[in-house]
């Protein structure tokens, strides 16, 4: 066990600020300021002191080797609320018939929709290249650690679970649905409105059209990335529709990139997640033949990991090498799950 995933510190910062400028990403930005501020809404998130319509909980996966934070991925426990809405597109289709021509046609359409009191979305997760394709999958661990935390503290979060994935992109960075259609009712280019949008959201309400909007109008390109993954996203797409998540037939209104959602009580990480006692036994000559995701709060605050282990009754055995590293001692309560 060479990894933890655990809650962002203040001594992260500057490995988050360095791990950011690998990429460009909104809501995790090579902003020192904006990254701090993060943090410190983290912090207040998991002391509980942070409303459930502001919390927002950044877990980081560290090297146990070298200290440093490879990885991170968030939990918003409530996506969009009263003060701040978000936004989507309803996919849905529509039927039309001509009795005297004898043509019918099925229509694809999108409606505006706005959400005020929101699931809990899971996203910004984002692991270093460098760690990308190493054997202990570092940003497996990371992606799941969520739903273990999920399953430690199932109170803090909200039944109906939601994530967004990226669409494909232009190697300039455009979007080839928000030129098709947001562009033409803001004005602006992709990047600005969606940088925009994480600030103020009024323009949406206000600029984008409330009617039906037809699929047919729309070009071909803008067609084609409709509800697509981006080949870097569709590892993601895949560990989330292997826990549960399926398609809403909802889509972003800047990129097309589809909308996922799962029932906090059907993702098979929580469902099958159980909390036992750990064996005060150190040294174990049984075969460890078994292997899970394990998540406890203990003097060192919360940590989740992957580990071999043995279960008995209400009990289960760590390797001593596992309790070393984590500083276990015996007598605490571990949540332990699989896939």
């Amino acid at each position: 066990m060479n990894f933890i995933v655990r809650p962002v510190e203040e001594k992260d910062l500057s490995n988050l600020v360095s791990l950011a400028g690998q990429f460009s990403l909104l809501n995790l930005p090579a902003d020192k300021k904006v990254i701090s501020e993060k943090i410190e809404l983290s912090q207040q998130s998991f002391s509980g002191s942070a409303d459930m319509k502001d919390s927002t909980y950044m877990l980081v996966a560290e090297d146990l080797e070298n200290g440093w934070v490879v990885g991170s991925a968030q939990i918003k426990a409530q996506h969009g609320s009263e003060e701040n809405p978000t936004y989507s597109y309803k996919l849905s289709k529509k039927e039309m018939f001509s009795k005297s021509l004898g043509v019918g046609f099925i229509h694809q359409v999108l409606k505006l929709k706005v959400t005020t009191e929101g699931p809990t979305e899971l996203g910004g997760l984002v692991v270093h290249r460098s760690y990308r394709r190493r054997p202990e999958k570092v940003g497996k661990l990371t992606s799941l650690s969520r739903f273990v935390y999920i399953g430690m503290e199932p109170d803090r979060f909200k039944e109906d679970l939601h994530s967004e994935m990226a669409p494909p992109l232009t190697e300039d960075g455009r979007s080839e649905f928000w030129e098709a259609l947001g562009r033409r009712f803001t004005g602006m280019p992709y990047q600005e409105a969606d940088a925009l949008s994480h600030k103020n959201k009024e323009f949406i309400q206000s600029l984008f059209p409330k009617e039906e909007i037809y699929l047919a109008l729309l070009n071909s390109k803008a067609r084609l990335v409709l509800g697509r993954v981006s080949d870097q996203t569709a590892g993601a797409l895949h560990l989330l529709n292997k826990v549960g998540f399926k398609d809403k037939n909802e889509v972003d209104p800047f990129d097309g990139g589809p909308h996922l959602g799962v029932k906090k009580s059907e993702v098979t990480l929580i469902k099958n997640g159980r909390t036992l006692t750990l064996n005060k036994i150190k040294k174990n000559t049984d075969k460890f033949e078994r292997f899970g995701l394990i998540g406890f709060e203990g003097a060192g605050g919360i940590k989740i990991s992957q580990t071999p282990y043995i279960e008995r009754g209400n009990e289960v055995i760590l390797p001593e090498a596992v309790r070393g590293k984590l500083k276990l001692d015996g007598g605490e309560k571990i949540f332990l799950t699989n896939e």
